[in-house]
């Protein structure tokens, strides 16, 4: 190649030089040393379709539009002489550049996951190839550094959204009183009759025997505070209430005065709770909860629960990174430790906060799990009740520039990272629900982040949210869906997604917040507290709602995602295909069902040979496949009354073998629960919290003594591994 002349090489300096500007914290000043560090210098790739851009400081700023990352990576390609060099290509690796180039251990990954060069002209044997999942993500927008034109911008936006969505908000409290007027007035009548309304919801008497439990544990507490007793742990229905009131003693008690704090919940049980920070890839501050036994457990830090680097699952030659660098224990185990508890990392819901698992008292899944001998982590997503970034702040529309996608490509890792770091375990076991089954089954698709799963014993999911429910043609969520992105950003705004929300959260007294926050999600989201404890129904509504983008809820809810795919993964056409195929081979089976009744009645002899190939006519599959041999073991929880999810699809999709890598351990439908029930109704630690409990146990990985050196939870004492016995 010829040498470029002077001029040339000016040229591309400046133009590196503009390119590095649009996508810094802020717009140059030669003259500010604060800016000069915080100057954008190349563009990192946690997948090939994921850039984040590091600054001069090594911090990080979220992602930016593909086709802006790698220009700036060209031109400073250029800049330093590298004009020919393929980045990421077998010829030109460079470590760093890209996430994707190295395994999340630290480790090189195999041939041919790490060839890909994400430059438009590269060679079609190191070009990335166009991902399935890509039409489904489309690209976020670019706001650059805050200059007087952005300003003006996002004034005129969060004006604009303050107004309309609120609008939009006082239509649905409206719509949500008057769907309740009929509710109400049946109740009045059947009152007087003399009857009680709520006889017929179906753990009536069991309501009744909780709150008269509760009434006496508030009056046991009020003499304790005199001095005179100490009370007990128990509000629900353990069987080993007596042994659980000597090994966890309550140190808070009392009425309840609803607080927004999972840590005073648990402290109610005997419990208590630390709270870590963590970084992920792309600069956010997420809050990372951890249960502990006060009496078994000191607490770390405050230093050693900070947040540190954005690196993720560091390798041993790479400073720790989201990990407590002053700890003494930060790099192994002690040598002689006693046994410890396993792993199990808890993610929530849409619009919802981790205490969400804490808020049931010893029948919340998160202290039932902690109380049977596991080591539970609560992760918070992103921004949360207290949106933070490294470089950020609150009011720049970048702090609100994400969806789902980096939700499960960047917070899932840097969460699992952490909690990998702090308890020396290889893997831990992941249990989420609603949207933190999305975020999880995104991040472990090909083409996202695949090898994740190696760090994951089992995902147990719960109201798993792959495909989209009858409740999507609701008129309300139709006009969501029918304007355009533009719209939808005039009437909701580029910040968070009608914050209003949260004002109402911290003004409005606990019991009138939590009664509205449940009518205006019922009334949205189409359900019922028939199968809750009624009385602690406005402490569940608490933690909720949080924080979330406006470029979320348009992922969720807008016309080009979810809501007109209807699922997270595959578009509309691919899920036609998929229904056509289905009907095919219903159709085939019924065929020899009829063939085999046939034969019976006529005493032909058995053992034909079945007509169905499973290579054909669906050879394709293996490529049509959403995940590889990285995924994890999968256990699933299905509310068969859930209009806002189909899980029953999802179900289909692996017994029809269309993810061959796929390894089910556990599925079961629970046809009276609906999308909440699974982790609310008075009966969850029954239906799911034991089965949970039993699955992550069995689940545990036997190799590196792992298993050996866990605590055996309570009630998992005659269980062995998956693959010992019974599957």
């Amino acid at each position: 190649m010829a040498a470029e002349t002077p001029e040339s090489n000016v040229s591309t300096v400046i133009k590196f030089a503009k390119q590095a500007e649009k996508l810094s914290l802020q717009a140059h000043n030669v003259n500010d040393q604060g800016t000069t560090n915080s100057t954008a210098v190349e563009a990192r790739f946690i997948t090939p379709q994921d850039p984040v851009i590091e600054t001069a400081n090594g911090n990080r700023l979220p992602a930016v539009p593909l086709k802006e990352a790698l220009e700036l990576n060209k031109l400073r390609d250029q800049v330093d002489g590298r004009v020919d060099r393929h980045w990421g290509s077998r010829d030109g690796h460079e470590p760093g550049r890209t996430g994707h180039e190295e395994s999340l251990d630290g480790s090189s990954l195999p041939d041919g996951a790490s060839q890909q060069s994400a430059l438009p002209e590269a060679e079609l044997q190191n070009a990335i190839p166009p991902y399935r999942t890509n039409p489904l993500f489309p690209e976020l927008p670019l706001y650059g550094p805050p200059s007087f034109l952005r300003d003006i911008q996002c004034l005129a936006f969060r004006f604009t959204s303050s107004i309309l969505s609120l609008v939009f908000l006082g239509v649905i409290v409206l719509g949500s009183a008057f769907t309740s007027l009929p509710l109400m007035f049946r109740h009045i009548e059947i009152r007087l009759t003399g009857k009680d309304p709520d006889a017929r919801r179906p753990f009536y008497q069991e309501e009744k025997r909780r709150a008269q439990t509760r009434r006496e544990e508030e009056k046991i507490w009020k003499r304790r505070q005199r001095g005179h007793s100490r009370p007990s742990a128990t509000t629900g229905n353990n069987e080993e209430a007596g042994r659980e009131d000597d090994e966890f003693e309550p140190t808070e008690g009392g009425k309840d005065p609803l607080k927004c704090d999972a840590a005073y919940y648990a402290r109610r049980v005997g419990l208590d709770i630390e709270d870590y920070s963590v970084q992920t890839e792309d600069g956010f501050i997420l809050q990372l909860s951890h249960i502990y036994n006060p009496k078994e457990y000191n607490p770390a830090s405050p230093s050693q629960r900070s947040h540190h680097s954005p690196i993720v699952f560091p390798n041993k030659s790479t400073p720790s990174a989201n990990s407590s660098t002053d700890s003494s224990t930060a790099s192994n185990p002690p040598t002689h430790a006693p046994k410890s508890k396993y792993p199990v990392l808890l993610i929530h819901g849409l619009l919802q906060s981790a205490g969400a698992f804490c808020a049931n008292d010893d029948d919340s899944l998160a202290f039932y799990l902690a109380k049977s001998g596991y080591d539970v982590w609560l992760g918070n997503n992103r921004c949360g009740f207290n949106p933070r970034h490294a470089l950020l702040p609150y009011k720049d529309p970048r702090t609100w520039n994400w969806n789902i996608r980096q939700m499960g490509v960047m917070d899932l890792p840097a969460l699992i990272s952490r909690v990998l770091h702090e308890t020396h375990f290889p893997k831990l076991a992941l249990v989420c629900h609603s949207q933190g089954t999305t975020e999880t089954f995104v991040a472990l698709a090909k083409g996202q982040r695949p090898d994740l799963g190696n760090k994951i014993s089992v995902f147990c999911a719960l109201a798993p949210a792959v495909y989209a429910g009858p409740l999507i043609g609701k008129m309300y969520l139709k006009f969501m869906r029918i304007i355009t992105p533009g719209g939808f950003r005039l009437i909701f705004g580029i910040h968070a997604f009608i914050p209003f929300m949260m004002t109402m959260h911290a003004v409005l007294p606990g019991r009138l917040y939590g009664a509205l926050g449940y009518r205006v999600f019922a009334f949205l989201f189409n359900w019922t507290d028939d199968r809750w404890d009624r009385q602690l129904r406005d402490r569940f509504f608490q933690f909720a709602p949080v924080y979330v983008s406006a470029e979320s809820m348009r992922w969720w809810l807008g016309r080009e995602c979810f809501a007109s795919q209807k699922c997270i993964l595959a578009t509309r056409e691919e899920g036609w295909v998929e229904d056509q195929e289905d009907e095919e081979e219903e159709e085939e089976e019924e065929e020899e069902e009829e063939e085999v009744q046939e034969e019976e009645e006529h005493h032909a002899p058995k053992g034909r040979e079945s007509n169905t190939d499973s290579t054909t006519p669906h050879h394709d599959r293996d490529v049509r496949a959403w995940y590889d041999s990285n995924v994890p073991p999968l256990a699933l929880w299905v509310a068969g009354s859930d209009a806002l999810v189909d899980g029953r699809r999802l179900l289909r999709r692996f017994a029809r073998g269309r993810e061959p890598y796929m390894r089910v351990v556990h599925q079961k439908v629970i046809e009276e629960y609906e999308h909440l029930d699974v982790i609310w109704a008075l009966d969850a630690i029954e239906k799911v919290g034991r089965e949970v409990r039993d699955v992550v146990w069995r689940t545990v990985p036997g190799e590196e003594g792992v298993r050996e050196r866990c605590v055996v939870p309570r009630g998992c004492e005659g269980l062995g591994a998956w693959g010992q016995g019974e599957e």
